[in-house]
C-alpha cells in the first residue's frame, strides 16, 4: 500500500539520524522508540545497507546488528560531513522526479509541504536537463490509503479532529465517528491510534479500512494517554491463553487478518485452518455466528458445541 511505503520511508529516514546519534543502540530500544516490532526493524536494517550517496564501495551505509545492538561503521557515508555534492545518474533522477510528482499530488498533503516539494522538484528538473523530459512521460498513482495517511498526518500536525467512516469486518458494518488522532504507526499494516469520542476510549484504526475521512475545524485534544508498547506486536495474546482452532472458507479468510493467530494453514478450496489464543474463548461464539456458512469452530469441543447451540437458538428465534 502507498501509505505503508510512505510510512516506512519516513521511518527509515528518521532511523538514519537516530542511529548516527546512538552508536551501539539496542535493537529492543530502537524498535520500541519507533513503535515497530524487532523483526520489522531488522527488515529496515537489511534495506539500509543498500542506500547511500552512490553505489561505490564505502558510500553505502555500513550498518549491521548482532541481534542485540546496532552498529554504524561509516556514519560519514550519509554525506552529512563530507560536503560532497550529490550527483544523480539518469535513472536516479527519473525515479526521484516521478516519485516527487506523485507525492505532491497526494490528497490531504499539507500545503507548505506541497510547495516545498514543488520547489525542490523544479530544482531537480533544472539540474537533470533532458532527463526531466523523459520523467514527465511517466506517472504513479497512489492507492486510496495514501490519501487517508496524508489526512491523518495533516490532522496530527495541525491538531485537528477527524470524522471517519470505518469498516469493521468482525461486525460487517460501517460506523461514523469523530476521533482525535494521536499517532500513526505500522505493524504489518498502517494504523492510526486515536481517542474515539463514540467509544470514549482510545482505539486503533487500520487505514485501509477507513471508507471516508474528513478534517474538521474542531481542535484535537485527546486525553493524555501513555503510548502503547508495540515492540511485541499490535495484540499480544499470552502463551498460557487457551488455544482455539477455527476453520474458514474463502469468505472467512479475513479472520486471519483481523485476529492475531499462531498459525493459518491453507485448506482445499481456498479456506484456512486458523489456530489462535484468547483469554476468553467464549467471546468467539459471536465470531462463529458472524461467519455462518463461511466458518466453524473446531476446538475446543465444548466451545464448538456452545457455538452450535447459539446458532440453533438464533435460527429458532428468527423462525418464530
Amino acid at each position: 500500500m502507498a501509505g505503508n511505503a510512505i510510512d516506512q520511508t519516513r521511518r527509515m529516514l528518521s532511523l538514519v539520524t537516530y542511529l548516527r546519534e546512538r552508536p551501539g543502540a539496542r535493537v529492543a530500544d530502537v524498535a520500541r522508540a519507533f513503535g515497530i516490532t524487532e523483526d520489522e526493524l531488522i527488515g529496515d536494517l537489511d534495506v539500509l545497507p543498500m542506500c547511500g550517496t552512490s553505489f561505490r564501495g564505502g558510500d553505502l551505509l555500513d550498518i549491521d546488528t548482532d541481534g542485540d545492538r546496532i552498529w554504524w561503521h561509516n556514519p560519514d557515508a550519509s554525506g552529512t560531513s563530507t560536503g560532497e555534492p550529490l550527483r544523480l545518474a539518469a535513472d536516479e533522477a527519473t525515479a526521484l522526479l516521478v516519485a516527487a510528482r506523485a507525492v505532491a499530488n497526494l490528497p490531504g498533503l499539507r500545503e507548505s509541504d506541497r510547495q516545498a516539494l514543488v520547489r525542490a522538484t523544479a530544482k531537480i528538473e533544472a539540474a537533470a536537463g533532458e532527463t526531466a523530459g523523459a520523467s514527465s512521460r511517466l506517472s504513479v498513482t497512489f492507492e486510496s490509503e495514501g490519501g487517508v495517511f496524508a489526512d491523518v498526518d495533516r490532522a496530527i500536525a495541525e491538531r485537528r479532529r477527524l470524522w471517519v467512516r470505518y469498516y469493521s469486518p468482525a461486525r460487517d458494518e460501517l460506523t461514523e465517528r469523530e476521533v482525535d488522532p494521536i499517532r500513526l504507526f505500522a505493524v504489518g499494516h498502517t494504523y492510526m491510534e486515536a481517542w474515539c469520542w463514540l467509544s470514549e476510549a482510545r482505539r486503533t484504526f487500520r487505514l485501509d479500512r477507513v471508507a471516508e475521512i474528513r478534517l474538521l475545524d474542531e481542535v484535537s485534544d485527546p486525553p493524555p494517554v501513555e503510548p502503547r508498547d508495540l515492540s511485541a506486536g499490535l495484540v499480544q495474546p499470552a502463551a498460557e491463553d487457551p488455544e482455539v482452532v477455527v476453520e474458514v472458507g474463502p469468505g472467512g479468510r479475513w479472520v486471519a487478518e483481523y485476529y492475531p493467530h499462531d498459525s493459518a494453514d491453507e485448506l482445499p478450496g481456498g479456506g484456512l485452518r486458523i489456530t489462535l489464543r484468547t483469554p476468553d474463548p467464549a467471546s468467539l461464539r459471536r465470531l462463529a455466528l458472524r461467519l455462518g456458512r463461511d466458518g466453524r469452530i473446531v476446538s475446543p469441543p465444548e466451545l464448538a458445541a456452545s457455538a452450535r447451540d447459539a446458532a440453533r437458538e438464533a435460527l429458532a428465534a428468527y423462525g418464530g
